[in-house]
């Protein structure tokens, strides 16, 4: 599971984030969303990856991170 928070209040759009695989990643968590009373900024429940190699791993995944957050994301088999 890959975790990501963004403390600050603005979003960032199209924030790359390095993984260790290839495949869709299902955001399991966006604290962001309506249910908890956030702007509702996601990633469209996943998002695929792509050869692009960031933070040291060989895939990366580009998401919308909403302001003030935490999104965590799965590798879905």
């Amino acid at each position: 599971v890959a975790f990501v928070v963004n403390a600050t209040p603005m979003v960032r759009y199209d924030y790359r984030l390095g993984v260790p695989e290839s495949g869709f990643y299902r955001e399991l968590i966006n604290s962001d969303a309506e249910t908890y009373g956030g702007s509702n900024v996601g990633n469209f429940g996943g998002m695929q990856t792509q050869d692009v190699p960031w933070m040291g791993r060989q895939h990366s995944i580009l998401i919308h991170l909403p302001p003030l957050a935490t999104l965590a994301f799965k590798l879905q088999k």
